[in-house]
């Protein structure tokens, strides 16, 4: 027998993973300024270089996680 909520939270979680990297990067005022500097290279642009495999693995996440929904009876 299935439990109502576990397929809920499921979707729940797939959603914040989704939404993870859009809030992330379009939070613009949060993370425009030079400090810290990563190698010389200002916060700005490493912290939008370091999402791009974050997003990467949130949407494998997400896949693998839907995925499995498809799989459950």
């Amino acid at each position: 027998m299935a439990l109502t909520g576990h397929p809920r939270l499921r979707r729940v979680v797939i959603a914040m993973l989704l939404l993870a990297p859009a809030v992330g990067l379009l939070s613009v005022p949060w993370y425009a300024g030079a400090s810290p500097r990563l190698a010389g290279t200002p916060f700005f642009y490493w912290y939008q270089l370091a999402w791009v495999p974050g997003c990467g693995l949130c949407l494998l996440a997400a896949y693998a996680l839907t995925r499995h929904e498809r799989d459950d009876p």
